[in-house]
């Protein structure tokens, strides 16, 4: 790594890591409803020691609390109403969507020129595309622990990310079907406002 790719103090640490951690959870549980393994740790979540960011703690405390009146079956419910849905969920959860209004448009087809020059390819067995929100936030997950240049992930987190995701949280927060995920819609937006005031900051 160049010394100039990360911004002064940014050197990949503790910190990088949790951002792509954070990523990494939040495609986790927009990929698949959370099983017991997974309620199990989320119940046992608490905000990192030296985190100064009273509303980031704020929602890391309600998704612990959502997690502790869980119940997989529910969720699994909960998830099918939100992304499924009989025809379609009440959520459409594709940058596609947000950004062109339809499906399978130009988003996708830049976002798979960017995954091929990054090196990242679809797994065979993954039917959804890759501007999904999990797809999406698993990706700028790896970006950030697998390459670690500031720059990549600035230009994805401002081609790919900051144009919806938060406006899909923000919906998500409020869709009649979210109970647990009304947590994670708002572990999401503050987590994106985090984002944006990193990127924002000189480099």
């Amino acid at each position: 790594m160049s010394e100039n790719s990360q911004p002064a103090g940014r050197e990949f640490d503790a910190g990088e890591q949790a951002r792509a951690d954070i990523y990494r959870l939040l495609g986790a549980l927009l990929a698949a409803p959370p099983d017991a393994a997974m309620i199990g740790l989320l119940r046992d979540l608490q905000p990192a020691a030296d985190t100064a960011d009273t509303a980031m703690k704020a929602v890391w405390q309600g998704l612990r609390a959502a997690a502790a009146n869980a119940d997989p079956d529910r969720l699994k419910d909960e998830y099918f109403k939100l992304f499924i849905g009989l025809g379609r969920g009440e959520l459409v959860p594709y940058a596609s969507f947000y950004i062109h209004g339809l499906l399978m448009e130009k988003v996708l087809a830049s976002l798979r020129e960017e995954l091929a020059g990054l090196g990242i390819e679809r797994q065979a067995d993954v039917a959804e595309p890759e501007d999904h929100a999990a797809a999406v936030c698993e990706i700028m997950g790896m970006i950030i622990s697998e390459d670690g240049l500031h720059s990549k992930q600035s230009a994805f987190f401002e081609d790919y990310v900051a144009p919806w995701l938060g406006h899909f949280f923000a919906d998500l927060g409020e869709a009649e079907a979210a109970d647990f995920y009304r947590a994670v819609a708002q572990l999401g937006q503050q987590f994106l406002a985090v984002e944006q005031r990193y990127f924002s900051l000189p480099v």
